[in-house]
């Protein structure tokens, strides 16, 4: 994934940080359900590679877990994190998890590479990603059109965030060649490159922008944790965070996905009827960062993208087909069978 290429542009104690970061991702890869660590044998396994466990848009994940949901669903699930999305989509169709905890957009990208993806559980109506302008930079960036000339900081290329920050940029007349995309990850990483200069804005999601506006590091340009943001910032809802898997896997396991879709619907019903601080509550202590009140806070900010049903909402996979074909060729010049990028059944069973 040319990682030592991507993070060539920060700093020494952004690697530092990355190396914090990672540490801490594998501490939440070796997380697995109960029905697993008693070693009884009697749970279905399932590996699920999450873009970043921590992140408040796949927090369902995690949150399904500590709420037992896998366990009473008889599931084995061990969920495994990587910092970028685009990392969960290679650990899927290279056949190293069953799952991927990402966004729904890559289902999209992969069917035209000859992959077939499906998301069988929407996590969200909203992409729950943030814009963020230095604090030095302020003064120059005031919408996209000033993207030009620009380091915009993105999880990893080919990431959602990649994708969005590329369509932002043409829907405002900058062309994908007039920026530099640099790849800074999340958290501490992102924000060590915000403060160095080493990205000009960037988009990321919380807990990470929580923590930039408390440090005063920067400043939010464009807001997509809503539905509304998101109907500014793209044209329609734009289905993001989601559980999607190999189509072939699904048509042969569908007692398990069945299970999986169960559990995570009941987590996306639990979390519309508690607030963020009893959400914050149920996940692992180390999420928060020393600072309860502020992780609470970035879980508040972020639940107004999450489905409350797991269903695909109404026109989503279209507008995010719009958004893609505006910069990518692949995309653009291919005709994408929507219909095969995702599936109801399975939370339609479990309502």
């Amino acid at each position: 994934m040319r990682k030592t290429a991507r993070y060539a542009a920060l700093a020494a104690s952004g690697l530092l940080a990355l190396s914090s970061l990672t540490a801490c991702a594998n501490d939440a890869a070796s997380s697995t359900s109960t029905a697993g660590s008693k070693g009884d044998g009697k749970g279905t396994k399932v590996k699920i590679m999450v873009g970043g466990l921590d992140k408040v848009i796949y927090m369902p994940a995690m949150l399904t877990q500590r709420l037992g949901y896998f366990d009473s669903e008889g599931l084995d699930v061990e969920l495994l994190s990587e910092p970028a999305g685009v990392q969960a989509e290679t650990a899927l169709v290279s056949g190293q998890v069953q799952g991927a905890v990402g966004f729904y957009d890559h289902t999209l990208d992969l069917q035209t590479k000859g992959k077939a993806v499906e998301s069988v559980v929407q996590f969200s109506h909203a992409p729950g990603e943030v814009e963020v302008v230095s604090a030095k930079q302020a003064g120059s960036i005031s919408s996209p059109v000033d993207f030009k000339g620009k380091k915009l900081g993105i999880t990893g290329l080919g990431s959602s965030t990649d994708f969005l920050t590329k369509y932002l940029a043409v829907k405002n007349g900058v062309k994908v060649s007039d920026f530099t995309p640099v790849a800074v990850g999340a958290g501490p990483t992102f924000i060590a490159a915000l403060q160095q200069g080493s990205i000009d804005a960037g988009m990321t999601t919380d807990p990470t922008v929580a923590t930039i506006l408390d440090k005063k590091a920067g400043k939010v340009l464009l807001d997509m944790r809503t539905p509304e943001g998101s109907q500014k910032a793209l044209g329609g809802p734009y289905p993001s965070s989601s559980l999607y898997m190999q189509t072939d896997w699904v048509n042969g396991h569908k007692e398990t996905v069945q299970k999986l879709a169960n559990a995570f619907v009941k987590t996306l019903k639990w979390m519309s009827t508690h607030s963020a601080s009893e959400i914050a509550a149920k996940m692992p202590a180390d999420y928060s960062q020393g600072n309860k009140k502020l992780y609470a806070e970035s879980i508040k900010s972020t639940l107004p993208m999450f489905t409350d049903d797991g269903v695909m909402p109404q026109n989503g996979p279209q507008t995010v087909e719009k958004v893609l074909k505006a910069f990518n060729p692949n995309i653009k010049n291919a005709k994408v069978d929507l219909g095969k990028t995702y599936t109801t059944e399975f939370v339609d069973a479990a309502k």
